[in-house]
């Protein structure tokens, strides 16, 4: 599985830190950051949560 975050649609919620900081982060600027790109297989539920619960639909799964 991979995962990127909009850096256009981003509003810097940081809901995907909050379900899944393993693979997600904010950066000095303030919005999400994705650290781990190819998500190992035991985040991938988590990483579909974040997704599912970003406000801005920001992450995509893939």
């Amino acid at each position: 599985m991979k995962v990127t975050v909009d850096d256009d649609r981003c509003r810097g919620h940081g809901v995907c830190c909050t379900y899944c900081p393993e693979v997600f982060d904010l950066g000095d600027d303030g919005y999400a950051v994705v650290e781990t790109p190819d998500v190992p297989a035991e985040y991938e539920d988590a990483v579909r949560q974040a997704a599912a619960m970003c406000p801005e639909r920001a992450i995509t799964v893939s």
